[in-house]
Formats: structure tokens, C-alpha cells, sequence
């Protein structure tokens, strides 16, 4: 198994349940999306690029984008808490995940994926 996968399937609830839904949401957007173990967490490649990563820390659940710099449209909706370059949508729960709010910032990141990596 990937360890990617594993490190999904070895956290607790209510994490997992949280984790699978990103990754199934990332997986039906994004299928070029390629899911590999970096830096220790779950980390989402296009054309084998760093894109966006998976991380369960404390009690939450970051989904943070590699091309945060570029992104605007949600940017109110993003946090950057501790962080000088990444911004990531952040959830406690799988109510906490807007659907529409994810898949928007997801296609948005998808527009910037060939651009050289920039800090905010």
C-alpha cells in the first residue's frame, strides 16, 4: 500500500473519515492528480509538480496548496496561521467541508500548476 494511503487509513476518526473525503474529492476533480508520501504527509502531484497536501496535525485537517501565492478568489476563506508561504483550507469536522468552497479552490490551484513556486 502507498504510504500515502496509510498514513490516511492510521488516523483516528474523526480524521480519517475527513481525509478520505478530501482525497475522494481531490481523486474525481483532479484524476491526473498523483498521491505520494512527501514530507512526511500525504502530497498531491500534477504533471509531477507539487500541488496541495493532506496533513492531520493537532485537532484538525489542512489541505494547503503549493501555488497559494497565485491564488485570490478564496483567499477569505484560507488560513495561514504559523506559516509564511502556504495557505490551506482547514477542517475539524466533515460538516466543516463546503463542497463548492473545496472544489473552487482546488480548480483555481489547478490553473496555476505550471508556474515556477512563489511565496506569498
Amino acid at each position: 500500500m502507498n504510504p500515502a494511503e496509510q498514513y490516511i487509513l492510521d488516523s483516528a476518526e474523526p480524521f480519517r473519515s475527513i481525509l478520505l473525503q478530501l482525497q475522494a474529492t481531490i481523486e474525481s476533480l483532479l484524476p491526473e492528480a498523483e498521491l505520494r508520501f512527501s514530507y512526511k504527509i500525504p502530497f498531491y502531484y500534477l504533471a509531477g509538480k507539487p500541488f496541495c497536501f493532506l496533513n492531520q496535525t493537532g485537532d484538525y485537517v489542512d489541505v494547503g496548496f503549493w501555488h497559494s501565492a497565485y491564488l485570490k478568489e478564496n483567499r477569505f476563506a484560507m488560513v495561514s496561521e504559523g506559516r509564511k508561504v502556504m495557505l490551506s483550507l482547514r477542517y475539524r469536522s466533515l460538516e466543516e467541508i463546503e463542497m463548492k468552497l473545496l472544489r473552487a479552490v482546488l480548480l483555481e490551484a489547478e490553473q496555476y500548476k505550471g508556474l515556477p513556486y512563489q511565496p506569498r
